[in-house]
């Protein structure tokens, strides 16, 4: 499905003109239980009831394995928020979400210094 980078919903000067919250219907939690770490992926079924522009475009994003922290920087969207729109995807059958197979435990000490190691590098 594709997503038009402008319109009256994006100012490129101001960034997205409608609140955050908007997208989401006002809701704050998911209805899947998902983390930053979480892989989703589109199953390439398409679901029957409508979805939100910002849906079309988290399923687009979702064509390999793709962490929820990745999906919320590309929309633009608090992680809440794209929680949010990822559940409703996993809840019609659009996507799957599972745990990262390369993290035993995602609070390792030597993966903590990695992510820090690399932020540090960005900075």
């Amino acid at each position: 499905m594709p997503f038009p980078a402008d319109g009256p919903w994006l100012d490129e000067s101001a960034g997205r003109l409608i609140r955050p919250y908007t997208v989401s219907g006002g809701r704050t939690r998911p209805t899947t239980e998902l983390d930053l770490l979480t892989l989703v992926m589109s199953t390439g079924d398409v679901p029957r009831t409508h979805l939100a522009p910002e849906h079309a475009q988290a399923v687009g994003l979702c064509q390999g394995p793709t962490s929820v922290a990745e999906i919320a920087a590309h929309l633009g969207l608090p992680a809440t928020v794209t929680k949010v729109l990822l559940s409703d995807l996993v809840d019609c059958g659009a996507i799957t979400a599972r745990p990262p197979d390369s993290f035993d435990h995602p609070t390792d000490r030597f993966l903590l210094e990695a992510v820090l190691d690399g932020l540090r590098r960005k900075l």
